[in-house]
């Protein structure tokens, strides 16, 4: 019988808000000289999430890890066509097209934080410029592209992937359930970053 089940873990879903956060603050900080100490801040942030991410998709719970929702494109493209044709099944975890948004999103945060950092430390090339801001460009479309198949999956399926992100909880049987949300990761992970903002801003205002 299908009921409300934990399925994303706490540390998951601090990441993603806090990648949003960190995303859209380096986003809109990119251009200004005025905040370039905060775009700065905001970029190692999100590297550092993305390297969290790495390794918690190969330790953590049941929905988090990559052995879950990785499928191959043929996978992937037949789960679209069946979305199209509104045939496709409900998931309980990652659907394939969202899996394949975060793959691109994690990528693409690897991509475009070590451009920046390359960018900062002035290692002297046109293209690492041009390549950091085509990677962060490339990011925002991949996001607006994964919200828009959030909104488009919450309609269809009855059921709201914002708020699941929120409380951890999707629909689904009592068996298919994590048992716990990993609260000392969360804490650990929370430390890490308030440590990191605390002791690596006066050593970015240079």
């Amino acid at each position: 019988m299908s009921q409300r089940i934990l399925v994303w873990d706490l540390p998951t879903r601090i990441f993603h808000w806090m990648l949003v956060l960190s995303f859209t603050g380096a986003f809109l900080t990119g251009e200004s000289e005025r905040w370039r100490d905060f775009h700065v801040l905001f970029g190692y942030t999100v590297l550092g999430l993305v390297t969290f991410r790495l390794i918690w998709g190969v330790i953590g719970s049941r929905y988090s890890r990559f052995s879950e929702f990785v499928r191959n494109p043929v996978y992937v493209i037949r789960y679209l066509v069946q979305l199209v044709r509104r045939h496709e099944r409900h998931s309980v975890g990652h659907n394939p097209l969202g899996a394949f948004a975060i793959l691109l999103l994690l990528l693409l945060g690897i991509a475009s934080g070590i451009s920046g950092w390359a960018v900062y430390e002035e290692i002297d090339s046109d293209w690492l410029e041009a390549f950091h801001n085509l990677t962060s460009t490339a990011m925002l479309v991949v996001v607006f592209i994964h919200i828009t198949g959030v909104l488009f999956s919450s309609y269809f399926h009855g059921e709201n992937l914002i708020i699941a992100m929120i409380t951890g909880k999707k629909r689904g049987r009592t068996d298919q359930g994590i048992s716990t949300s990993h609260p000392l990761i969360t804490m650990l992970l929370l430390t890490a970053l308030i440590g990191f903002w605390i002791f690596a801003w006066p050593g970015v205002k240079r």
